[in-house]
């Protein structure tokens, strides 16, 4: 990743011979193969370029996708919320860009794992394309082409994660997948889906602890004389919805 001095971020693949180019004039990348990190480099132009690697939040913003991207503001409270630790046997729908998945692949670590359903294989085939430059050793991750809406093949899952329209049609056999304290997830966009799901969650009384939160993140512009906040800000992206599963009330 090269940042100007305005902030800007350029990411690019470093081949052997090739060139970047952009508005600050052109680099080759045999001038930046085998610097380290935080190191400079100048154009043809005579701007100075800074050489970070991406962080995971600097490539979800950045990967190539087809639908629309979870923002890391979500990614980040999804594994915090869901509770993914390493070891842990994870099942997510849908597969999308593929954003969602490094979070829980990167969480999960080698000795867990993560199954995605998906319905699209061309979609499948994509998001793989950008989790591999990111993610080499991808081991853990099962795809599974499938309407989780019709059935789950996994059993003892300590975590469901779902980014589906109609989440609600998986509460019935969510039930038999997961473990006493799983935890079941929805990110949704709408209160209309929202309030449909909770219905249904609390409807099947063996999920306790039903919450939803949405987060809206908004930077600051912070110079030697003044602090403002930055003219844009991520509002709304999502609601994120958390159950855990439990023995039913009893009465």
């Amino acid at each position: 990743m090269l940042i100007d001095r305005k902030g800007r971020r350029y990411m690019i693949t470093l081949t052997v011979g090739s060139e970047f180019h952009s508005h600050l004039g052109y680099i080759e990348h045999n001038n930046i193969l085998g610097r380290k990190q935080g190191e400079w480099c100048k154009t043809t132009k005579g701007h100075i370029l800074l050489i970070l690697k991406p962080t995971l939040s600097d490539y979800v913003l950045n990967m190539k996708r087809e639908t629309q991207v979870i923002y890391p503001k979500d990614i980040g409270l999804i594994i915090m919320l869901a509770d993914i630790f390493p070891g842990a046997k994870v099942v997510e729908a849908g597969f999308g860009s593929g954003a969602l998945t490094l979070g829980l692949l990167r969480s999960t670590g080698n000795s867990g794992s993560v199954t995605s359903y998906e319905l699209r294989r061309n979609q499948a085939t994509k998001a793989l394309k950008n989790i591999s430059p990111f993610m080499k050793d991808m081991d853990n991750l099962t795809i599974k082409y499938g309407d989780i809406y019709e059935q789950l093949d996994e059993t003892n899952v300590d975590r469901l994660v779902l980014d589906v329209p109609e989440p609600w049609n998986v509460v019935p056999h969510a039930t038999s997948i997961l473990l006493p304290g799983g935890i079941f997830l929805s990110f949704l966009p709408t209160v209309l889906q929202v309030h449909k799901l909770v219905e249904e969650l609390t409807n099947q009384t063996s999920f306790q602890l039903i919450e939803t939160i949405e987060t809206l993140l908004r930077p600051w512009h912070v110079t030697q004389k003044s602090m403002r906040p930055t003219h844009r800000m991520v509002a709304h992206t999502g609601f994120i919805t958390t159950a855990r599963l439990c023995s039913p009330r009893p009465r």
